[in-house]
């Protein structure tokens, strides 16, 4: 169920934020220090629908407190959606 809240919490924090999250891709405990959540979102969405091109996802970290709480975020990556994704 913990990751479950995770997962949630950090889709909650990104609709709210940054963007609707479109997957997200991992979810590590860090020791002590809490959660590492990767997430993917699409960029520029109405942007790309109106010039005919791909979209684009953003990935994402996020970094959660023990609490489960986000409490920072940076994008790690901005891609094309079909273009063929790597491991970070």
């Amino acid at each position: 169920m913990k990751i479950k809240e995770i997962m949630g919490n950090v889709s909650d924090f990104f609709n709210e934020n940054v963007a609707p999250v479109h997957k997200i891709t991992s979810v590590e405990v860090r020791e002590e220090e809490g959660w590492r959540v990767i997430v993917e979102v699409i960029e520029e969405k109405e942007y790309m629908k109106k010039y005919a091109k791909d979209e684009m996802l953003g990935t994402y970290e996020a970094l959660l407190d023990k609490d489960k709480e986000v409490v920072s975020f940076k994008r790690l990556d901005v891609r094309y959606r079909s273009a063929i994704g790597q491991e970070m």
